[in-house]
């Protein structure tokens, strides 16, 4: 199984996740201690556990052949769905969404694991109807089923991941070898859709959205606005980027972390990185991210079948969407909307779907491999 795997992708994932682990302890550090009066190593036990977790659940998917993936599709969606509609109901509340289900010391995000049953239940889908793949209504069936998901993560609210889960959706949706009739239909419907909810927003302003929300949406000169909530923890990100120069502080130096920007070990954490290990390390990352996602994309496009190709592509929007969108904002080129960092974000419930979804890209490099392994021989 070793010699099948995608040896690049997996020195720089357990790489990334080791520097992303060490950056938890120091972000988190003087946060635990001084807001929460608990150890400085808090955070860091908690996101090793984790990830120790993570590394089993990485081995375990290795393991189990994508073919079986099809009678556990259908019931994973019908599950998710009622954890999500249980979640507006009894879910705990922090940070102004409910979205959360609280289990002893530890919180799960049921949201997290979605994305994941979404890239499953999409690619099963689409391989059983693949000789159907000219009709319109067997396309976007799944797709309306995803919307719901959406909508359902929307409301508790968490417009980040609710968009997340729709974009996410579309690219495992285009990767789907479908007629180019279809595929023009769809992308009519589609631009008239966006267009209809850029005109309601434009029309509404936003009114529809809470105040907090809205802020969001306020990220121009946020250091024009440090006092006020929609500026005070960007101009905080700013001031971090700053601070780190091309070099950096220095290991554990940071000085935003200290409380100056909030929960800097989970959203923010790569301007706390910048800021102790300099800007040349933070291109280096963004470049190692970057390498991760052409590898998840080489496998999607060498896979042996529709089912294992939609599986890669939908690992590699998953984590495309993440990195794009948690760098737009603490970057202060778009709106925040609270989405974690691959590899470096502290989260039990992230970290353990991304360890889910990085061992589904490597099972579809074993069954590649597998299948020219096999095609060799035969030429034999």
């Amino acid at each position: 199984m070793l010699k099948k795997i995608d040896k690049p992708l997996l020195i720089i994932s357990f790489a990334l996740f080791i520097f992303g682990l060490i950056m938890v302890l120091s972000a988190s550090s003087m946060e635990s201690y001084m807001r929460y009066d608990a150890s400085p190593y808090h955070y860091f036990i908690r996101q090793a556990i984790f990830l120790g977790i993570g590394f089993f659940v990485f081995i375990l998917v290795l393991l189990f052949p994508t073919k079986n993936y099809r009678p556990l599709a259908n019931f994973l969606i019908v599950i998710i769905t009622l954890i999500l509609f249980a979640l507006t109901l009894w879910g705990h509340n922090a940070n102004e969404a409910q979205s959360w289900f609280a289990i002893g010391p530890f919180s799960v995000q049921p949201s997290e694991f979605a994305k994941i049953i979404i890239i499953i239940f999409l690619a099963t889908y689409y391989e059983k109807h693949k000789n159907e793949l000219d009709n319109p209504w067997q396309l976007i069936k799944p797709i309306l089923l995803c919307i719901i998901l959406a909508l359902l993560v929307a409301i508790q609210p968490d417009l980040g991941t609710a968009g997340i889960i729709v974009f996410m959706a579309l690219i495992i949706f285009y990767s789907v070898p479908m007629a180019k009739k279809a595929k023009s239909i769809f992308n009519k419907l589609f631009l008239a859709i966006i267009l209809a909810i850029i005109a309601i927003f434009v029309t509404t302003g936003g009114s529809f959205l809470k105040d907090y929300q809205l802020q969001r949406f306020n990220f121009l000169n946020p250091c024009d606005r440090y006092q006020e909530e929609s500026g005070y923890q960007l101009c905080n990100s700013f001031i971090a980027f700053k601070n780190g120069g091309l070099t950096g502080q220095g290991v554990g130096e940071s000085t935003q972390k200290y409380l100056y920007l909030p929960e800097s070990y989970t959203d923010f954490i790569f301007p706390i990185i910048v800021e102790e290990w300099g800007l040349l390390v933070g291109i280096l990352i963004i470049i190692l991210l970057f390498v991760v996602l052409y590898r998840i994309l080489k496998i999607a496009t060498h896979a042996p079948n529709i089912r294992c190709s939609l599986i890669a592509y939908g690992v590699f929007s998953y984590i495309l969407l993440h990195i794009t969108i948690n760098l737009i904002g603490v970057m202060g080129l778009g709106p925040l909307t609270g989405v974690p960092l691959p590899f470096f974000s502290y989260g039990g419930s992230y970290a353990l779907s991304l360890c889910i979804a990085l061992g589904l890209a490597q099972r579809v490099a074993i069954e590649s491999n597998a299948v020219k392994k096999s095609k060799k021989l035969k030429k034999k």
